[in-house]
This record gives structure tokens, sequence and C-alpha cells, in this order.
């Protein structure tokens, strides 16, 4: 779409033009009219004044001499001459030493020039001003002086150019119920005639980069009509009243160039729940209080639609939710597997690639990935391929970008002596082999030992092969012991620990914890929530629902939980000991191993080699 900018009132420009004039008045035009009646003479001339004692004022400069007669109306000047005696024969002249004689003027020049001229140029500039902006603010009473009442919403009009449902992929269903808008935008008729009226606003919630924005323009790009955007925080001002002006200011654009479409971004910004306290924001909630009344005062069948965004939608007033205003909530989540592999498509129009890059597998490593994330892999693909001197991406791109944004890149400058190598070495091994154990654990697509710029000294990841959504008690228990069999690994094979389990004991923890709080998976406890969990978009926030003797019960239990999947992973390593040395020692030379290279190794026979490894 192609953005229309608003013109702003040239306020600075005004101020400007008037400093201009005043600089050039008093460097140009007042220096050369009190240098109009300064007389040039020769030094003969000043030397007969002398003698006759008509000198008033003077003042000796190094190149000139300025002097005015007896009667200081006449300003005259001349040049120097090497006259050792000139101050002892002015003084017996009665002259008068004195600087800047040239800059004495007679006393109405000097009011006019001071006073006069400075005061008619403010009067006369204000008054072209005053006239100029009263013209512009056309007497409106929702006009502010200086714009600051004015909408800062950023226009865009119709383009062959625009965005279109064509490029969001991964949202299938929020693109189906945003059809609809689109559809009465084109054809009101036909939901007139069987006395259907339009939604009036719909909220669109999801995690951060899920393209939120992108839908309400791609409405907008389909629709053909003109989109306001603005976000929530443009509304926040200093003074109370200005964020309700914006708002009627908004909508009255709106309501003259419908049909149209207003997208309001982090609603949450003005739209948070009102808590009734004194001494809160009151220009937060006169700003909600004027966005409830404009959405109940405009008439929807004109075809104004308001959309807004929000990843917070647990904190809106209910107001601004109930039905008339915000009817329909949209959900735009996370994509699924086969939605990564849709977005991942239309971002790969972008760049040159392979034809035999396989989206589908990208989009197996990219579980979780939301739509920005997914085009930053696609552009760090393409970079990749810049760096290494190629016309076009690969798969091999593809892949190493899913690791840079999961892991960082490569810390190449970061050597590790060879007894850290070797422990990282061993520890990665631990947990793959517990996760290759396993029946409910995903498949290992890498391990490596490279250190990346995230801290990490080496990882392992596991790719599973199809998409699910409910996980069982039984998998979470393995991916507890799956993060915890690095630690198991070092304990087996050097009988000491090290601080490389710091993130495996943290997600091991986590995972534990809301199997016992969240999840009901404890049998003590049964089916009974013990926390409560807000901005679920935002990463969840999880606050204690129990008492302080059943938080420490769950502590307890929290514990046992994940020193038994520890214990259960150490016992997988011992009974599999020789693997664990024969993958550890071909990962230490290797630096990098594939899941296909690990599971040749687990299923070919175990070969002889030492238990222990060389210090």
């Amino acid at each position: 779409m192609k953005e229309v900018k608003t013109p702003r009132k040239p306020f600075i420009i005004y101020v400007l033009v008037v400093a201009f004039i005043i600089i050039v008045l008093n460097g140009l035009l007042f220096p050369n009219i009190m240098n109009k009646h300064v007389k040039e003479v020769d030094y003969g001339t000043f030397m007969t004044m002398i003698d006759e004692k008509d000198i008033g004022l003077v003042e000796v400069k190094d190149t000139e001499i300025v002097f005015t007669d007896k009667s200081e109306e006449n300003v005259y000047k001349t040049g120097v001459m090497n006259d050792p005696q000139l101050v002892d024969r002015l003084h017996e002249a009665d002259a008068k030493f004195q600087r800047n004689v040239e800059e004495q003027m007679p006393i109405w020049l000097s009011l006019i020039l001071s006073y006069v001229v400075p005061i008619a140029i403010f009067i006369l500039l204000g008054s072209w001003l005053s006239k100029k902006m009263m013209s512009k603010m056309g007497g409106g009473a929702n006009s502010m002086a200086f714009g600051m009442g004015k909408s800062n919403a950023k226009i865009y009009v119709q383009s062959d150019s625009g965005i279109h449902f064509s490029d969001v992929a991964g949202e299938d269903e929020a693109k189906e119920l945003l059809t609809e808008i689109v559809d009465f935008l084109h054809n009101p008729q036909r939901y007139r005639e069987i006395g259907a009226s339009m939604p009036k606003g719909a909220l669109l919630v999801g995690p951060p980069g899920t393209g939120k924005t992108l839908l309400a323009k791609a409405v907008a790009g389909e629709a053909n009509v003109p989109f306001f955007s603005i976000s929530g925080s443009e509304f926040v001002e200093m003074f109370v009243g200005m964020g309700a002006a914006k708002v009627r200011d908004l909508f009255k654009q709106a309501n003259e160039k419908a049909p149209c479409i207003v997208f309001i971004d982090e609603i949450d910004t003005i739209g948070k729940k009102r808590d009734g306290q004194i001494g809160g924001n009151d220009e937060r909630e006169q700003t909600l209080n004027q966005l409830l009344t404009e959405m109940d005062g405009f008439d929807g069948s004109r075809g104004v639609v308001i959309l807004a965004a929000t990843n917070r939608p647990d904190s809106l007033d209910p107001a601004l939710l109930r039905p008339g205003r915000f009817d329909r909530r949209i959900p735009v989540e996370l994509p699924d597997m086969a939605g990564r592999a849709a977005i991942l498509r239309v971002h790969a129009k972008k760049i040159k690639i392979a034809d035999n890059v396989d989206f589908d597998e990208i989009a197996k490593m990219t579980a979780g990935a939301s739509g920005a994330e997914l085009a930053n892999i696609v552009n760090e693909a393409a970079l990749r391929a810049v760096r290494e001197k190629r016309k076009f991406a690969t798969q091999a791109d593809m892949e190493a970008s899913v690791e840079v944004v999961i892991a960082g890149y490569e810390k190449k400058t970061r050597v590790l002596s060879n007894k850290e190598k070797l422990q990282v070495s061993y520890h990665e091994v631990g947990h793959a082999l517990v996760a290759a154990m396993q029946t409910h654990s995903a498949p290992v697509q890498k391990i490596t030992i490279i250190p990346r710029t995230s801290g990490a000294l080496g990882y392992t990841l596991q790719v599973e092969e199809k998409e699910h959504f409910l996980m069982s008690r039984e998998e979470l228990e393995n991916k507890i012991a799956t993060f915890t069999g690095g630690r198991a690994a070092e304990e087996l094979i050097f009988h000491s620990i090290s601080t490389g389990a710091s993130n495996d004991i943290e997600q091991a923890t986590k995972i534990a914890r809301a199997m016992i709080m969240q999840y009901g998976m404890s049998d003590e406890f049964d089916m009974v929530a013990l926390q409560n969990v807000s901005n679920q978009y935002l990463g969840g926030d999880a606050t204690l629902a129990c008492s302080n003797e059943t938080a420490t019960l769950i502590d307890r239990k929290v514990i046992e939980l994940v020193k038994e999947q520890h214990a259960k992973a150490k016992k997988i390593l011992e009974d599999n000991i020789m693997k664990l040395h024969e993958i550890a020692k071909y990962l230490y030379e290797q630096e990098t191993i594939t899941g296909e290279e690990f599971m040749e190794i687990l299923n070919r026979k175990p070969e002889q080699i030492e238990e222990k490894p060389e210090e």
C-alpha cells in the first residue's frame, strides 16, 4: 500500500523565517545604516581639527582613527600615521578618548532601529501567522493549536502493489474470518437486504510476530479501501485531553473517507482495565472513554471497520470487548507445520533459492517459530549464501540459518581445551543417547560441540517426525530425562559435574513444575490447578494459587520427579556405556555429526575401546 502522509503545520518554518530576518537586519542592514553617517577624511584634516581644538570624541585603532567634531554630531575617520606625539596633542586639544565612536548615532535613528523595526516585524509576521493557522483550523472544536490534537495515523490508499491475502500464509482460519469483512466492504447491499449488520470491530490476538498487522493490511488491500494505521501509544499525551482529541480526529477522518479500515496496533496501551483508583492516569482513561464513545457513535453501515491487535487480551477493559464494539475476536496463533512450510515458501519468493530445497523438512526443524522468525530464517539463508559466494540459497543454507536462530552463530574465536572439548562431547552424547533409547522421544537430527554466540558450548538438535499438539505424561518425563542426560554422562565418566548443565536444569525444572501445578499430572494433587497463568502470548506469568504448606509440598514433588528421571537417564547410560564412549570419541574428532551418523554408530556392533577417556 502507498502511504499518504498528512501535511504538518510548518510552524517551525515561520519561526526560522523570523529569526533569519532579524539576523540579516542586525548583521547587514543595521551596521550599514549606522556607518552611512561616518565621513572619511585625510590625516591633514585630522591634524587641522586638532590644532583648532575641534575634536570631541576620538578612538585610535590599529588601522584607523575614528573621531567626532566638538559638537559630536559628525563622525569622521582617517588612517593611522607614525605620530608618537598624537596622544599628547589630543589631550591638549581637550579630546575625549572613547570606544565605539562610530556607533554613536542620532537618538531618533537608534530608537527606530532598536525598537520600532523589530516590533513591526513581529506584529506583521504574527498577524500573518494567526490568519494562516485560523484558516487551517477552520474554527473546529476538535482542532488544537499546532496540531496537538491531530491524529498521527498513517493513511494508506489502495494500490495495485499493496498487500493481499496471498502474501499472508499459515493463518488460514484468520483469513477466512476476515474475508467476510472484505466481502461486506465490497457488497454491503447483500447484508442490508437480509438485515444483517457487519461487526464494528475485530480484535486480532496472538503472540508477537505472527502477522497481526500484516493481516490488517491484507484486509485493506483485498477490500481496496483506505487504511488508517496508528499505534495505541500515539494516543498517550502529556496533557490531559489530547489523547481524546486524537481519537475524535481519527474517527472524523475515517467517516470522511468511508468505506475504510482503521487499524489500532497494541490497543492494550490505552485499553487496559480501569481499576477506579484515585490518582491513576486520567489521560489514559479519558482516551479510553472517548474511544468507547466513538465506537458507539459511528454508523457501521457506512463501511468503517475497526481492527485492533494485541498480545495481551486479558488486560483489556471489558467495556471494550462487549458486543457492539469489538464483536469479533480473531486468534492469530503460531503456525503449524503446514503453515510454516507455506510461510517459508512465501518468503522464499523474495530471494534466489535452489529448486531442491525441502521446505517441509525445514518446517519440521522450526516447531514453535512465528512468521517473523521464519522470515528471518529465509533472510539468514540468503546472507549465508552470499558469504559462501553462491548465487542462490541451498538446503544447507536453510538448515544452517535454523541453527543460527536457535543457538546463534558459530563462535570460532572460542577455543576449548582438550579436556573441556572431551567433556562437552560426553555431555552432548549423553543427551542424544538418552533420547534415542526412549520410545517417546524425538529423533536426534544433529549433535555439535562447536561453541555458539548464545553461550552454548554445544547442543543436540531433536526434530519430531510428525507434529502433535498433546503430550502425554510419559513424553514429558522422557523430556526431563533427556535434559538430565548431559549431567548424568559427566557424573558417570568424569565422576564430577560442571556448569554446563545450567540451562538443562532450568528446562527440566520448568517442565516438572508445569506437570504438577498446571497439567494435573501428580497423583497427590490430582486435577487441581495450583497456579494461574496470565499473558499467555508473552511467555506466561505464573502466580501460585495455593497455601504456603502446599507450595512446600509442590517443591518436594518437583525435586522427586527430576531426581527420578535423572536416575533413569544415568541407568540408560550405564547400560550403553560402550556406545557412549564410541559416539563421544567420534564427536570429539569430527566436532559435528548428523542424526544419520549417530544412528549408524548406535546400531552397529560396539567397538572395543577403553571405558575411561584419556585425560
